[in-house]
């Protein structure tokens, strides 16, 4: 099908071969990730790190505990940099607003009918502008998988571009559910509709239906940026999301994001982590004993 979204995508010269993306992210890791592991790089992940609590069971009480975690680290720990938002879900970001203390630290609000972008375009629209009045600094959105699948492109960067104009002010973030893509060409795809349609930051995964950040998405994705940042001089975000636990598995996202992209995307202006389980385990290692601390 020609049109002027399958145009663009063709034009790239991105890698849509599975195997040597595979290749090419064991290489990269061989190589390069021993390197990376010291404090320094532990505090920058920390510091990258989105704190997300998106569970049936949040509450007004639960999400205010959550957020009086990230005041109190701040108290404890003067000398560590704080995580770089804290992510809940929309009808919380109010709570989040009066509660947060801490400047540095954004407020991050899934919408647009996540985490399977499956309601009406105007529910999406009016929850994303909701999130933002609230007090959300920052939106996570999914791309409508279906209409990726189908190839109905246009449909896809439509709504994408009505969801950034309700963000006003806010940084949107355009979740690909790579897990769903599976293939290195569609999340090539994926990357460049969103980009192209007004993304700030492209993330893996909702980590809630399919599987979540792999690293070929990661390197796939940053290789989508680093072109579309030759071509247009414009810095995009990248964040693996859904599943990224460990100390490892957060250092070897960074090292995907510093081999591909260089030292100008490693802070948390570009690039971070979703993550519910990696703050404890990265504050463990930088301070050298086990810590439950969020």
């Amino acid at each position: 099908m020609a049109d002027k979204y399958h145009d663009t995508v063709a034009k790239s010269n991105v890698t849509t071969d599975d195997e040597k993306v595979k290749a090419e992210v064991a290489k990269i890791l061989a190589d390069e990730m021993e390197g990376n592991r010291n404090h320094d790089t532990y505090k920058l992940l920390f510091n990258c790190i989105d704190l997300t609590t998106l569970k049936a069971t949040d509450s007004p009480q639960s999400v205010a505990r959550f957020t009086e975690r990230v005041n109190d680290f701040e108290e404890q720990h003067p000398d560590l940099p704080n995580v770089a938002a804290i992510c809940v879900y929309p009808n919380f970001a109010p709570i989040v607003r009066t509660v947060l203390d801490v400047t540095e630290v954004n407020i991050a609000c899934v919408a647009g009918g996540f985490p399977a972008s499956q309601t009406f375009p105007e529910v999406k629209v009016a929850e994303t502008a909701l999130a933002v009045e609230g007090g959300a600094d920052e939106i996570d959105i999914v791309l409508n998988v279906g209409n990726f699948l189908d190839g109905d492109w246009e449909e896809v960067c439509d709504e994408i571009e009505e969801l950034k104009h309700s963000c006003r002010h806010a940084h949107l973030k355009v979740i690909l559910e790579t897990g769903a893509l599976k293939t290195a060409e569609n999340i090539r795809a994926a990357a460049i509709l969103a980009m192209h349609s007004g993304a700030d930051f492209i993330k893996t995964s909702t980590g809630k239906e399919f599987p979540g950040a792999s690293l070929e998405a990661a390197y796939v994705m940053c290789q989508c940026i680093k072109e579309y940042y030759d071509k247009t001089g414009t810095m995009i975000g990248f964040k693996p999301a859904g599943g990224v636990s460990t100390t490892d598995e957060a250092l070897a996202y960074y090292t995907i994001v510093k081999h591909v992209l260089g030292e100008q995307w490693l802070d948390n202006e570009y690039f971070r982590i979703g993550a519910s389980r990696l703050a404890n385990n990265l504050l463990s290692d930088i301070l050298g004993e086990e810590t439950k601390f969020f």
